[in-house]
């Protein structure tokens, strides 16, 4: 038996015990994934940017399991220099090797599932920038508006992603996608998505640095919502829907010079004489802006807030031996000659030839449009409108036409009319023409190139 005393400093201990044990409870010890660098903070007291960052137990472990395979050092050396590919499910999904999708290209997938573009900002550095990445494509977003956020913080978030990639290197490429389309059930609706991608469309104006093809509009149903025939769960692609995600991307990458980086070996049929060389833009011009285009370019302007700017020239600049023009907006790349995205958007411009062709002639030549890209080829002065037509119009029920790849446009020029064909498809039967003038081509919306432009003159 205890003494009295003894048994009272015993229940007193016990009891002391018992809180203890039941305080330590109430309090959980920090997770072993929290003590690690790479690990999600624990709260988001200090952090950069605004907005949610996930911290569900299986994004926990999804991200440090990610972080910490793509932080060891072979890794690190294997992925360095590599075009990155930045976002979150959309991109994860799409593999380590993006399936092949762009051969040749060193590419480094750094996509985390769940992934909302301040939890991007918060892994910057250690998953992107230590690899001193060649360029960067990113698709992010989609998942701060499921949490809530509003358009405005996740544009901000990205204005700061942005600003942190440009501190490092002021001149790396940025592709941005829009985000892409999804649903109101999935807690992403239309018009929330198009508010996003409008702001992030004004953050980046007039940035020569950031190109951004229409991905949005290449996915997005009547309703704006995502088609499930390549987003069968409304958010996420299908192979179907990476196809196409890849075979827009490509002409952009071209571009930066990633891909398609040898020169086009293709030589005019008899009798066709080569109008671009390839190489440079010998015996092209901006042309003096007849009034009759000033004219219309007010009038635009005037009626429509939203008009693109419209360059006048009182002078023409010609420029033979020049790999681009003098606003950079045309460029000779390996056969192609680019219409490059405009920085402000939207921009209308027009290239000529030096030489008029009064008399009969066939012209052809192929082009490739970004999505829902604007275009046009001038025959003596009149456009045709050479767009991507299935998206962009005015040309849609095409059976022929190849989205994303290259199409030719033969033209037989008789008299003042012309027969145009896309990939033998009329496109007009009798397109009227005035007696003679220059082959111009025009840019507008999106990327356009074109290639293998030759013309053959008729006796």
């Amino acid at each position: 038996m205890f003494a009295p005393k003894t048994l009272r400093s015993l229940i007193l201990a016990l009891a002391a015990a018992a809180l203890a044990v039941g305080s330590t409870a109430q309090t959980p010890a920090p997770s072993p994934a929290a003590a690690s660098p790479l690990a999600i903070p624990e709260s988001d007291a200090g952090l950069p940017g605004d907005g949610p960052i996930r911290r569900y137990d299986w994004f926990r472990k999804l991200w440090l399991e990610k972080r910490t395979a793509w932080a060891a050092p072979e890794r690190q050396a294997r992925d360095r220099g590599a075009v990155v590919f930045l976002g979150d499910s959309i991109t994860q999904g799409w593999g380590d090797d993006l399936r092949g999708a762009f051969p040749g290209l060193k590419v480094a997938n750094r996509g985390i599932s769940g992934d909302t573009t301040r939890g991007v900002l918060l892994r910057l550095e250690g998953d992107v920038l230590a690899l001193e990445p060649s360029a960067v494509v990113l698709l992010i977003g989609t998942n701060d508006l499921e949490e809530g956020a509003t358009p405005e913080i996740i544009a901000a978030n990205l204005k700061l992603i942005l600003a942190a990639l440009w501190k490092q290197n002021p001149k790396l490429p940025v592709v941005l996608n829009p985000v892409f389309p999804s649903a109101a059930s999935k807690k992403r609706p239309a018009d929330q998505i198009r508010k996003v991608n409008a702001l992030y469309a004004a953050a980046v104006k007039g940035d020569a640095r950031v190109l951004m093809p229409d991905t949005w509009t290449l996915f997005a149903g009547p309703d704006g919502d995502a088609r499930p025939s390549e987003f069968p769960d409304l958010l996420h692609p299908n192979a179907a829907g990476y196809a196409q995600w890849a075979a827009a991307l490509r002409p952009v990458l071209a571009t930066l010079g990633f891909l398609e980086t040898e020169p086009d070996p293709f030589a005019p049929e008899p009798g066709f004489e080569s109008l671009f060389n390839g190489r440079d833009l010998t015996g092209w011009q901006f042309r003096i802006t007849p009034e009759s285009d000033r004219q219309a370019a007010r009038n635009w302007q005037k009626n429509d807030p939203n008009a693109p700017p419209w360059p006048f020239y009182e002078s023409p600049q010609r420029f033979d031996g020049l790999d681009r023009s003098s606003d950079g907006r045309y460029v000779a790349k390996n056969g192609r000659l680019v219409v490059t995205f405009p920085p402000d958007g939207r921009r209308i411009q027009q290239l000529w030839t030096t030489r008029e062709f009064p008399g009969d002639f066939i012209l052809k030549l192929e082009f490739r449009a970004t999505p829902n890209a604007d275009s046009g080829v001038f025959i003596r002065g009149n456009q045709l409108q050479c767009r991507d037509y299935p998206l962009a119009g005015p040309y849609k029920q095409l059976t022929r036409y190849r989205p994303q790849d290259w199409n030719e446009l033969v033209i037989e020029v008789t008299g003042q009319t012309a027969r145009c064909t896309c990939n033998g498809e009329v496109l007009e039967a009798a397109f009227k023409l005035p007696p003679t003038g220059p082959i111009g081509l025009e840019g507008d919306l999106g990327q356009m190139e074109y290639r293998r432009i030759r013309l053959k003159e008729l006796p």
